[in-house]
């Protein structure tokens, strides 16, 4: 049997889930609760990082490196355009939701309501949150300058560029912590994603200590 060693609203998991769904891959999910560096957990990968993905004799870590693997593994359907210009656009916008969304707005915002919490290293800091909030409204918008020229994100075919974007958006969204009015076309990309049954798994998940949104459980916005 697969088995993905995951944390729920780590994005990068989410990605990683999102793909595997899609492709009709199935998979155990098993929780990492991966800041505790547990021993067992570091000789699957040295870096401590989730998510790992063991598929038979083969243990993988790194979101994007599995991704690729996956696309290349099981290539339908397929989640990276063809042709290297879109292969390049999509790939650029992993990077960008992966790294700086990330940084900017996950990490901030998350990392501060939820994680801090979770790992017990004391309240929010204040400036990070803000910094996070201000920083999403940015990246909100630069999503509807895409989509006002592309029906994904990436082009006119739904890609891994989708996935990791949808990955960061589905963790802020189970804090509510975003404007969905502030542009139209992300919110119909975001529903749009949001119905197909790759994604329903994401929708189940309840971490203790956490009420979940009941918009964040509903497809309905």
């Amino acid at each position: 049997m697969n088995r993905l060693y995951h944390y729920p609203l780590s994005p990068f998991s989410r990605k990683v889930r999102l793909s595997l769904a899609e492709k009709k891959i199935e998979v155990e999910l098993v929780e990492e609760r991966y800041w505790e560096q547990d021993s067992d957990f570091l000789r699957r990968n040295p870096a401590g990082k989730v998510p790992v993905l063991k598929m038979g004799n083969r243990t993988m870590a790194d979101s994007t490196a599995i991704c690729e693997y996956l696309e290349e593994a099981h290539p339908t359907p397929n989640l990276l355009p063809k042709g290297p210009e879109a292969r390049y656009e999509a790939r650029r916008l992993v990077g960008w939701f992966d790294d700086k969304f990330y940084r900017e707005v996950t990490a901030k915002l998350v990392g501060e309501r939820v994680f801090r919490k979770v790992m017990g290293t004391g309240y929010p800091d204040s400036a990070n949150v803000k910094a996070g909030s201000k920083a999403v409204k940015y990246h909100l918008d630069y999503m509807a300058q895409l989509l006002d020229q592309r029906r994904w994100l990436a082009g006119n075919d739904m890609s891994l560029a989708d996935f990791a974007a949808a990955a960061q958006l589905s963790c802020l969204d189970y804090i509510s912590d975003v404007d969905w009015n502030r542009s139209e076309v992300v919110k119909d990309w975001y529903a749009k994603i949001k119905s197909r049954p790759s994604f329903r798994s994401l929708l189940a998940d309840q971490l203790p200590g956490f009420p979940q949104p009941r918009h964040y459980a509903d497809l309905d916005f």
